[in-house]
């Protein structure tokens, strides 16, 4: 069960990938990070809700929309955008960028440029974990574009072949990059999809972080027990384009649609109807975080760029 403070760190941890998100893109438009920039504003609830259902040592696998997996699994917000910056102090070193963040001390096993490139990675740490007897599980993100992949269908058998321990999350929003699900998907529902493959798949509601979390803890707690996995597809919205140098292509009255069931908005409500906050404790909350937000920038820029002696470090031929 979710106590008062489990459902306040909630709180402050979609506080934070907001905040990382916003201050990402005004970094973007002035020049200071390369590359390319996904924003997860408005997808807050799903990686925050899932990870909650997670232990320490379990896995996730993220995609080129990352920001905020990582972040709800406690990656640290300095060498994040130290990382955004190409910076030395970042994940991986500055070299990998905005969709490479990759941490093993908090099972972070990287995001991916690569559609649906997850999904068999995902694969190898659920093998490792089963084989090994650890008892820990690999949350697998990706996008619904991805699951008309061939990486996804072989993935799923495979797992479900196998009964590994991990459980997919399809971050359904509606659009892979600029092509509507409904162009890519002859059905309503990607997570109808798992029924080929003899596990349980469900829709959940993906701008309520309290129906995800409870959702994948099931997941999890099945995967844990060795009956393999779970398909879940979180129905949300991103509020802003694909990435950076994409121009807004959907409707207009699409978009604030979706913005009226802003995930966080919602949660504040919850809380404040149930008291469990006020609205002064948010509000601090919000502040605490736009210092840690401040304090990473600073510390991202005042490290140094790699050294051009190390340009070959990492590179195996």
């Amino acid at each position: 069960m979710l106590g008062k403070e489990d459902q306040i760190g909630m709180l402050r941890l979609m506080y934070t990938i907001r905040q990382f998100e916003e201050k990402a893109r005004q970094l973007f438009r002035q020049g200071l990070i390369y590359g390319a920039l996904h924003p997860y504003v408005g997808q807050e609830a799903v990686a925050v809700g899932a990870c909650a259902a997670l232990e320490n040592d379990d896995f996730v696998v993220s995609t080129h929309r990352g920001h905020g997996h990582c972040i709800a699994k406690g990656a640290d917000l300095k060498r994040m955008m130290a990382e955004l910056l190409g910076r030395e102090t970042g994940y991986s070193k500055g070299r990998g960028g905005s969709m490479h963040m990759f941490s093993v001390e908090e099972g972070l096993l990287g995001g991916n440029g690569i559609v649906g490139g997850g999904l068999p990675i995902a694969l190898g740490s659920a093998f490792s974990a089963q084989y090994r007897q650890s008892g820990q599980v690999t949350l697998c993100f990706f996008g619904e574009g991805a699951a008309s992949n061939g990486t996804f269908h072989e993935s799923m058998n495979l797992a479900s072949l196998w009964k590994l321990p991990v459980v997919y999350i399809c971050e359904n929003n509606l659009y892979a990059a600029t092509t509507p699900v409904s162009d890519s998907a002859p059905i309503e529902n990607i997570a109808d999809r798992a029924s080929a493959y003899g596990c349980p798949g469900l829709v959940v509601d993906g701008n309520d972080v309290v129906s995800v979390y409870e959702a994948v803890q099931q997941a999890v707690a099945r995967a844990r027990a060795g009956e393999g996995p779970t398909l879940i597809e979180c129905k949300t919205f991103r509020f802003y384009p694909h990435c950076m140098v994409i121009p807004e292509h959907r409707r207009k009255a699409e978009v604030e649609e979706w913005r009226r069931k802003d995930p966080i908005v919602r949660f504040e409500k919850r809380l404040l109807e149930e008291h469990l906050m006020t609205h002064e404790e948010q509000e601090k909350i919000k502040r605490e975080v736009e210092n840690a937000i401040e304090e990473a920038v600073n510390f991202a820029k005042e490290s140094r760029y790699p050294g051009v002696e190390t340009v070959a470090d990492g590179v195996w031929a």
